[in-house]
């Protein structure tokens, strides 16, 4: 993979882009190989325009694998294409807001070819309205979304996010069979000292869900996982045979495309790191013992997705199967 590194001084802040060619030829062989099982990462940030307060104005979008996000950026800053980073193999497609959100969502797929890199081309609107391709399915709101993490607040019975951060720094790669997205967040402050977070994200070339790795330089009470509660949608909690792993899980209609439309997210999480679950007003929240590091997984299930799952029973069905690997292998 050959790199061409380029820095930029904005507001004094120091931006390094690494631009590669490597993630067109990424692009190209997925393309090529058709419906064939892939995964796929991506970052894409505006270079070319000038920034106006918290707005990027004008340039176009180029793939980069890391980046720096710039003290500017916030959201919908129409910096960064789709807002954050992409993941995505033939079954389903996931971005995690790169700004104080640090919410994940679902884009629902109605083909099995490589989509993100035409998503967001346009800006914020289009990929909010059904598309051949799908659409963004999931309103995480103020939430997590599914899946992503933050800092269980118990005095005020909320979940924090990233909201205070002294930076951040993001990296896509991509493999023959799995990709991800590595954030490190430097001097994530809450409550009591700031903590560095390093989170990685991994999807791969077959199923729907995505491992997530977090390590903490300082051991923390509070760090939490967890879906997004829609009203009226219960949720299901499971634990495994033999008491290793559990998951938590919500199916229905809670999309945002048609209103006939069912969408199944889940967590499956380990329970010796598990402190305890609470339901905030808008969270189905999973919250993890005082910790330095933990790994769990996540996925959705979306009704329209070709071939997928199409009722709450065999959604439930495949946690199951999932939850007994879990329980014999420790890993999915």
């Amino acid at each position: 993979m050959k790199n061409i590194f380029l820095k930029s001084i904005y507001s004094g802040i120091l931006i390094s882009f690494i631009s590669c060619s490597g993630q067109t030829d990424v692009i190209q062989k997925i393309k090529k190989d058709g419906s064939q099982p892939f995964s796929y990462a991506e970052l894409s940030v505006k270079q070319g325009g000038k920034w106006e307060g918290n707005q990027y104005v004008g340039g176009t979008f180029k793939n980069v694998s890391e980046l720096a996000i710039p003290s500017e950026h916030t959201d919908h800053s129409s910096y960064i294409r789709y807002e954050g980073i992409g993941l995505e193999n033939n079954q389903i497609a996931y971005r995690l807001y790169l700004d104080w959100r640090n919410a994940t969502d679902i884009f629902g797929k109605k083909v099995t070819t490589l989509v993100l890199p035409e998503v967001g081309q346009d800006g914020f609107e289009s990929y909010h309205h059904d598309a051949p391709w799908g659409l963004d399915i999931l309103k995480s709101g103020r939430t997590i979304g599914v899946g992503s993490y933050g800092r269980y607040d118990d005095q005020n019975d909320f979940v924090e996010t990233f909201k205070t951060v002294k930076s951040t720094s993001v990296k896509v790669a991509n493999d023959k069979t799995s990709s991800y997205a590595a954030i490190d967040y430097t001097g994530w402050k809450t409550w009591g000292d700031a903590v560095n977070l390093k989170s990685k994200l991994t999807i791969f070339n077959k199923d729907r869900f995505v491992k997530v790795d977090l390590v903490l330089d300082n051991a923390i009470s509070g760090l939490c996982t967890g879906i997004v509660a829609i009203r009226d949608i219960p949720s299901r909690q499971v634990i495994s045979k033999n008491k290793k792993w559990a998951y938590i899980a919500t199916y229905g209609q809670q999309t945002l495309a048609k209103k006939e439309d069912n969408l199944g997210m889940a967590v499956f999480y380990p329970i010796d790191s598990f402190d305890k679950y609470v339901q905030t007003k808008s969270t189905h929240v999973v919250v993890f013992k005082k910790t330095k590091n933990v790994s769990y997984y996540f996925l959705g299930a979306w009704s329209q997705e070709p071939n997928g799952i199409k009722t709450e029973t065999e959604f439930y069905q495949d946690l199951d199967k999932k939850l007994e690997i879990l329980d014999q292998n420790n890993q999915l």
